[in-house]
């Protein structure tokens, strides 16, 4: 069954291009280039397109690779993983597991307990600051 979910337009009329582009069309933004690579804010990050909460900032770490890291999700049911051969590679793509939106890679050299480096574009990420502070 179809969804909106699955209507370009829909999301065309929420997202800018660029948002478009990276989360719907599997793009990836410039690295260094992210507005939240360098934000050191408690709180969360939420699905640009849908709002499903998907990393804490507890997680976030600088992984010098030019895009926000974490070493684990929120909840692992937030996200889904996906085979990607694009760029004449193999790696893991990671997609928000309600809305499909493409969020960026996930690789085994991170420094959490699970070994993984969710590597995650700025652009498909909303951040929600911690208000107790």
């Amino acid at each position: 069954m179809k969804t909106k979910f699955d209507d370009d337009d829909f999301w065309k009329k929420k997202l800018t291009p660029q948002q478009f582009e990276i989360t719907r069309r599997g793009g990836t933004e410039r690295p260094y280039s992210g507005y939240y690579l360098n934000n050191k804010d408690d709180g969360v990050y939420s699905c640009i397109c849908c709002g499903t909460i998907l990393f804490d900032s507890k997680t976030k770490f600088n992984s010098h690779s030019g895009w926000p890291s974490f070493t684990d999700p929120y909840d692992n049911k937030a996200i889904k993983s996906l085979i990607d051969n694009s760029h004449f590679m193999t790696r893991t793509e990671v997609r928000c597991s309600k809305c499909d939106s493409h969020l960026g890679h996930v690789f085994p050299d991170g420094p959490g307990v699970s070994g993984l480096r969710y590597c995650i574009n700025s652009i498909s990420l909303d951040f929600i600051k911690d208000q107790k502070k």
